[in-house]
């Protein structure tokens, strides 16, 4: 296999620090940046400045914003009917993979994410003792509020059916009640949609035929 030279000065070359390179020295597998880095097929953030956060609170619409409830990007979505769940990076992934699964056969389709996973999840156990520290590193989440838009579908003509039955999968992956929604879909307060509106001139009653 090898000489006993050549084992030798192998051995020698990985005991010696200074001939690494200075991307894969001591110091960088030592940094958090390094040894939780993402791959492509991951959802997580490039880098944290801290690896472990604290729980928080999921966000309640209670000043009147209607901010990110409405589509920007496609034709078709979904959004948040139910409570306000922590959605983890795994079911994102999962839901995202369903929606373009289903649209691989249409040329130009795109999927388009509105939320991110970048909150870090620490796990400790439900049968410890309290002291020792938060606990280890999980997995990665994000924080949802009722109304807000997870996915969006469009660049290319979709047909109404194909987008509710490919939305219904995804929504499948999802911890909570979602809606399908399209362009003229009004904004959402919680549990209460905003609806645009009338002219003071213009009967509520009056219903106009196309």
């Amino acid at each position: 296999m090898f000489s006993l030279s050549s084992a030798r000065s192998l051995l020698a070359a990985c005991r010696r620090p200074s001939t690494w390179p200075s991307s894969v020295g001591p110091a960088a597998l030592s940094s958090p940046a390094l040894v939780f880095a993402r791959g492509r097929h991951q959802l997580a953030p490039r880098s944290v400045k801290f690896l472990k956060r604290h729980k928080g609170v999921l966000p309640v619409p209670i000043g009147g914003s209607t901010k990110g409830t409405t589509l920007a990007f496609g034709e078709w979505g979904i959004r948040v009917k139910g409570n306000g769940m922590r959605i983890t990076a795994k079911q994102l992934k999962s839901a995202d993979e369903a929606l373009k699964r289903k649209l691989k056969p249409i040329k130009g389709a795109k999927v388009y994410m509105r939320v991110f996973p970048d909150i870090p999840v620490c796990i400790k156990g439900n049968e410890t003792r309290m002291g020792k520290g938060k606990g280890s590193f999980e997995f990665w989440a994000t924080r949802v509020a009722p109304g807000r838009v997870i996915f969006e579908i469009g660049g290319a003509p979709i047909r109404e059916e194909l987008a509710r039955e490919a939305l219904r999968l995804a929504c499948d992956k999802l911890p909570t009640i979602m809606e399908f929604i399209d362009r003229k879909a009004p904004p959402r307060l919680g549990n209460m949609l905003v609806m645009p509106e009338l002219p003071a001139d213009v009967n509520p009653e009056q219903t106009v035929s196309p």
